[in-house]
């Protein structure tokens, strides 16, 4: 398992294979989209030409999504999860304590990994290059970690456990 959080991001062997079925749909579809622009073209001026935009911009949104999955899939750890309980880490479901010890409401339990992986489990999925992943990587049951929220504000979380996903 890399330690470099930033780029490598874990994945079950069903994800990867989803992940994978959609990239390989989307590549095949080229041909299909530039054609549609090419029909779209051909129906007069491209300044008024609304069918021809809306495909130039469908266009644009798979090509995005191709290059996403390319390199998400080009990077990602694929297969079980770790084996290891009590590390919070990418592949861990962890739970968590926000604020102090006696207020039992805000325990919440998560999957650190990618959030492609939402698609394979009810669990929320948190990214580990998200600032609460990364404040829990490498955490030990018991640990107290801060992160800083996207608004400035810093939280501390205590890791009550952290056990590998099961799928």
């Amino acid at each position: 398992m890399s330690t470099d959080t930033s780029s490598t991001s874990w994945l079950t062997q069903e994800a990867y294979d989803r992940l994978s079925a959609e990239l390989q749909k989307l590549i095949a579809n080229r041909p299909v989209m530039a054609q549609e622009i090419n029909d779209r073209r051909e129906e007069g001026d491209l300044k008024e030409n609304g069918g021809y935009h809306a495909a130039r911009e469908e266009q644009g949104k798979q090509e995005g999504r191709i290059m996403q999955l390319t390199k998400l899939l080009r990077e990602a750890k694929v297969g079980e999860a770790p084996t290891s309980e009590g590390t919070a880490g990418p592949g861990m479901v962890v739970t968590v304590r926000f604020g102090e010890a006696d207020d039992d409401d805000e325990v919440e339990t998560f999957l650190i990994g990618s959030r492609e992986e939402a698609g394979t489990t009810d669990l929320d999925v948190y990214s580990s290059a998200s600032p609460l992943g990364q404040a829990l990587t490498g955490a030990k049951e018991g640990d107290e970690v801060s992160y800083s929220t996207p608004t400035g504000k810093t939280l501390t979380v205590t890791l009550l456990t952290a056990k590998p996903y099961r799928g």
